[in-house]
């Protein structure tokens, strides 16, 4: 489940407390939990609805819209089998912004970071994980199609594996593309890819 950064700021300030969807098949268990830009939420309860049903006002504003008008436009632009309303808190800070500024490195965090890579490097059908830091670190608040463009890739499939670059704390997303992060930084110092 997707949230923009304005949902996610008013799911971490309490004045969204719900999202509004429209899916062939859930996407959100009761539960679970979501990083987003801001921190972590939690999914409290998710209900299904045919396509056809109409939001209440009260949901509407529940979910950060003027109305119930503004509400169902938006869901009515996705053509799906079933509209979810999915109650949501915020749970916690997203701790990858406090591991993501930590650019003093141990040898064993230089290590861990290194095997986790090499991990996911051994996963793919080739390595990957130092060229999409040395892109990045090249070239920062360049956009997600753009830089996976480059690299001859879908735009889905880069940004997840940015993704996975950022919950090791390495890369910084920013309102347009990415950056390395002063961890990823120093991790990259220390691996001679760039230069401090």
């Amino acid at each position: 489940m997707l949230l923009n950064r304005d949902t996610a700021e008013g799911i971490a300030n309490g004045k969204i407390t719900l999202v509004l969807r429209r899916w062939d098949v859930p996407r959100a268990k009761k539960g679970g939990t979501q990083r987003t830009s801001v921190g972590t939420i939690r999914i409290d309860a998710v209900t299904q609805y045919p396509a056809d049903y109409r939001v209440t006002a009260a949901q509407a504003r529940a979910a950060g819209y003027p109305s119930a008008k503004a509400a169902q436009a938006d869901l009515d632009r996705r053509p799906a089998k079933h509209t979810y309303v999915i109650k949501v808190s915020y749970l916690a800070p997203d701790e990858r912004q406090a591991l993501a500024a930590d650019d003093h490195l141990t040898e064993d965090d230089v290590e861990a970071i290194a095997t986790r890579l090499r991990r996911w490097d051994a996963a793919a059908e080739a390595p990957w994980t130092h060229e999409y830091l040395a892109l990045i670190a090249a070239n920062e608040a360049v956009r997600a199609p753009d830089l996976a463009a480059r690299l001859g890739m879908e735009t889905a499939r880069f940004k997840r594996r940015v993704r996975q670059l950022k919950g090791l704390g390495l890369t910084i997303s920013l309102d347009v593309g990415y950056r390395i992060s002063p961890r990823g930084r120093a991790y990259l110092v220390r691996q001679g890819t760039i230069k401090r």
